[in-house]
């Protein structure tokens, strides 16, 4: 009795098949029908206008930083303080011969010794590039004008030489794996890890004999690791089976293991050619490799709040705000101003939002390493409560010229200097000549902004441009002064009108630097301003040559 039933059953079957074939050769003729047509353009003109914001970045660019940034920086300043002279330097392209370590090693070079004479100017950097095989806008024009005697190149006293010596890759490997398996269940751990050495040795040379100097070496290693981990799970309900894979792989890049090298490099070797002790700014507390992970933990540990509120307080503390009893609003224009005049003179991009750069810049001198050799927090409660004391706004003036007694010069001498502040503040220079007049130097027609950062060395007069604003040559014997004001607030707004005079012109009205000091802390408050003066004295002209006698006839 069942055999006539399947027999039924499978004839009634077949025309739901053929149906379901008929319908399946129906949807395949019109997809291809379809994909036959050209498609109008406008059908995806909505779809393509996202286009334009999905390709930018969805987060903020950061500076690039090693764990020496800070050493850079200290050096700078070391240099600034022995009032080391400026040496013109080049370097020869550094060559990495394994192929492994695509990175522009000669500019992070460039790059280090910018940063080490933001403010004492010890190095500038010639470029002597030329590249027969690619030929440039700057190329060819240096070319033309060299051939034509209208361009000339300074010859530098120091050049860099080095070079990747060697890269091994995966100097230490290890791998590790298990798995379980059952009837309907599988699952699988992995963990591998990898180590690889990157080194790089560099040289300082004489330039004018193309010789190395015995001793301003270089040699040093980082390594640079890489880890990865995996779970793999594999399962079966009934006739279905599912599966999940689980992984996270971390890879450190050799741009920024380079950059390490690089910076310790030039420390070493500035350090060396100076004789300073540069092993003090190697010595820091932040340049412990976990330093930037390390404050990175705190920051996702603690809640926004928080973190704004101890930024707020380190600039209050640090005179970018004033004292305030409610933390401010996120988007508060003076909140805003504050943190990007604090970005500006870290040498960080300036957005003007609290971010971790802000962060991390701000508490990075609030973090030591203890008696255990980790990083701990110094201070933090007293900086959250305001406790810390103010750190008031301070100037350093000096002159510039290459010479041992910077306070005398012969008449017609030129004479360079710089002025830098502690933070960004707003600068005034005036010049006190030898006929007793008093002259605005800064702000001029070239640097109309008074407004200036803290992270580079104002130069009277700028000699770093070919046509600037003015010059200060010696005159007559007798005494000349130059002055710098710095303050927190602009204090031409309130100051005589009189005294808004333009630049490089007599002032009327005042007689002496000290009456002009005055009238800056009227307007704006002796705690608020700090000003400096460079005296020198002008010495008498050389006496002329004796005449020859008949006119230098026997």
């Amino acid at each position: 009795m069942n055999k006539p039933t399947r027999i039924s059953s499978a004839t009634s079957s077949r025309p739901a098949r053929a149906r379901m074939l008929l319908l399946s050769a129906v949807a395949g003729a019109a997809f291809v029908a379809g994909c036959a047509t050209p498609l109008a353009p406008k059908e995806d003109a909505l779809f393509q206008s996202y286009a334009s914001a999905s390709d930018r970045p969805a987060t903020r660019p950061v500076r690039s930083m090693s764990s020496f940034s800070d050493s850079l920086a200290c050096m700078d300043e070391m240099m600034r303080e022995a009032e080391v002279p400026t040496m013109l330097i080049t370097s020869t392209f550094i060559p990495d011969f394994s192929g492994r370590v695509p990175v522009a090693a000669k500019q992070m070079v460039i790059t280090a010794l910018s940063q080490m004479s933001r403010r004492s100017n010890a190095f500038r950097y010639v470029d002597f590039e030329v590249d027969i095989a690619r030929q440039d806008t700057v190329q060819n024009l240096t070319t033309i004008l060299l051939n034509n005697n209208q361009m000339e190149l300074q010859r530098p006293a120091l050049y860099v030489s080095g070079g990747i010596s060697f890269v091994d890759q995966n100097v230490l490997s290890t791998r590790h794996g298990a798995g379980v398996s059952g009837s309907r269940v599988e699952v699988g751990y992995d963990r591998s890890r990898g180590a690889t050495i990157v080194g790089l040795e560099m040289h300082l040379g004489d330039f004018r004999t193309r010789t190395l100097i015995p001793g301003l070496d270089s040699a040093n290693e980082v390594i640079v690791g890489n880890s990865g981990q995996g779970l793999d799970l594999a399962g079966r309900i009934g006739s279905y089976g599912v599966q999940f894979n689980v992984g996270r792989d971390l890879t450190q890049g050799t741009g920024a293991a380079m950059r390490t090298l690089v910076d310790l490099a030039l420390i070493e070797l500035a350090g060396k050619w100076t004789h300073l002790p540069y092993w003090r700014c190697l010595t820091l507390d932040n340049t412990h490799p976990e330093f930037r992970r390390q404050l990175r933990e705190w920051y996702d540990a603690g809640d926004a709040p928080a973190r704004a509120r101890l930024v707020q307080r380190y600039l209050v503390a640090r005179g970018y705000l004033p004292a305030f009893e409610q933390p401010l609003l996120p988007n508060s224009a003076v909140l805003r101003e504050a943190v990007g005049r604090f970005q500006a003179d870290v040498g960080a991009v300036v957005t003007g939002d609290i971010s971790f750069d802000v962060y991390e810049r701000a508490l990075r001198d609030f973090v030591a390493v203890g008696e255990d050799g980790q990083l701990t927090r110094i201070g933090w409660t007293e900086l959250a409560n305001g406790e810390t004391k103010p750190v008031p706004l301070a100037i350093n003036m000096q002159i510039e010229n290459t010479v041992k007694d910077r306070t005398a010069f012969p008449p017609g001498t030129n004479i360079f200097a710089s002025v830098t502040v502690s933070r960004a503040a707003y600068l005034y220079c005036y010049l006190n000549d030898t006929h007793g007049n008093i002259v605005k130097l800064l702000p001029n027609v070239l640097h109309p902004d008074a407004l200036v950062s803290a992270n580079q060395a104002i130069r009277l007069p700028d000699w770093m441009v070919p046509y600037p604003a003015f010059v200060l040559t010696s005159g007559k014997q007798g005494s000349e002064a130059l002055m710098c004001v710095a303050a927190n607030e602009d204090p031409m707004t309130r100051m005589p009108q009189e005294l808004n005079a333009s630049a490089l012109t007599p002032i009327r009205g005042v007689g002496t630097l000290e009456d002009m000091r005055k009238h800056f802390e009227t307007a704006v408050g002796a705690d608020k301003m700090v000003a400096q003066t460079l005296q020198w004295r002008i010495l008498p002209p050389p006496p002329a040559p004796p005449a020859a006698a008949n006119g230098g006839k026997k």
